[in-house]
């Protein structure tokens, strides 16, 4: 049988390729039919010619990523190979070929899979961006992370991030507390990625002189939002009027990145979501830009993307079946 051995600078850089757990090489055996065997700082293939040339070009696409200061975790590891499995070499390579890093005070954030990608280049190059697709994908974080980066270099002056206040059937006016205690609940995501990428003391700092400012959609209302970087989030539960005047706010230099999941409708069964009419009513206008998530874009722990797929097989018996 067919066999080579790559030779990596040290164990270390060696096992970083793979995530550091010997599990992670099981998978490539499975995925790509080659047998591994590694030892100190040298990695050995076994397999047919074709297999051993495809781990060979995956195993080179990984060094890629390592020296590109990507930190690979096990998910990340998993779905590179799976991609590799199913013969889009050719995406891995798009996704780390031309590195897209977005920098922020506590960390830099770099997209994990081609759809990320893809989604935050449209940011940098469109005005208007909708980011439409299931949970984990990093719809609201990679948008929340290009804010955040823009404002760090002064190419816009505010960063605002509203949200609908509707939630699972809840009504604020229920719930216990004074108006910041009600609506903390719903805008809490928000604080907790804006907290992922920047100090806490900035955070309060600059929410105080409202540079950075997180409130409810309804605070939009009548307002003209000039040289700032505005975020709506779960914006399928606006309804069709809150969308448009959501929009309609946007002002001189400025850009605005609208998130949602359309399968996660909470507003009332005789309320249209503003989100699913908007993507016909504004599909072909430049400088607005629809981007769709996939499952494949899920970030999250692996299993996330197992429970959307059930759900979508649930939801759609019929096109889950196989054809006879």
């Amino acid at each position: 049988m067919p066999s080579k051995t790559l030779y990596f600078p040290s164990p270390r850089h060696l096992l970083s390729l793979y995530a550091g757990h010997e599990e992670n090489l099981v998978i490539v055996e499975r995925a790509l039919n080659v047998k591994l065997v590694t030892r100190e700082e040298w990695l050995k293939i076994d397999g047919s010619t074709d297999a051993i040339a495809r781990t060979e070009t995956l195993f080179g696409h990984l060094n890629e990523t390592r020296g590109q200061g990507v930190v690979l975790r096990s998910p990340d590891f998993t779905r590179i190979v799976e991609t590799f499995a199913r013969g889009n070499a050719a995406e891995v390579q798009a996704l780390f070929g031309q590195p897209l890093v977005i920098a922020t005070k506590r960390k830099s954030i770099v997209p994990k899979t081609l759809g990320q990608k893809l989604y935050l280049q449209s940011i940098q190059q469109n005005p208007v961006v909708f980011g439409i697709g299931p949970a984990g994908t990093g719809k609201t974080y990679l948008a929340m992370a290009a804010g955040i980066s823009a404002l760090l270099k002064d190419e816009v002056q505010r960063l605002i991030l509203a949200r609908p206040a509707v939630e699972a059937g809840e009504a604020l006016g229920f719930l216990p507390g004074d108006l910041r205690e009600k609506i903390l609940p719903y805008l809490r995501p928000l604080y907790d990625a804006m907290h992922d990428m920047l100090d806490a003391e900035d955070v309060a700092r600059l929410t105080e002189k409202g540079v950075i400012e997180i409130a409810p959609l309804a605070y939009m209302r009548g307002r003209t939002l000039s040289n700032a970087f505005v975020i709506l989030d779960e914006a399928q539960n606006t309804t069709s009027e809150q969308m448009m005047m959501f929009l309609t706010r946007l002002g001189e230099e400025s850009r605005m990145v609208i998130t949602g999941d359309v399968t996660q409708v909470d507003l009332p069964r005789s309320k249209q979501s503003g989100l699913v009419e908007v993507s016909r009513i504004l599909s072909n206008i430049p400088g607005i830009d629809f981007h769709y998530f996939s499952g494949a874009d899920v970030v999250r722990h692996p299993l996330v993307l197992k429970i959307i797929e059930a759900y979508e097989r649930y939801k759609n018996p019929m096109a889950a079946e196989t054809p006879k």
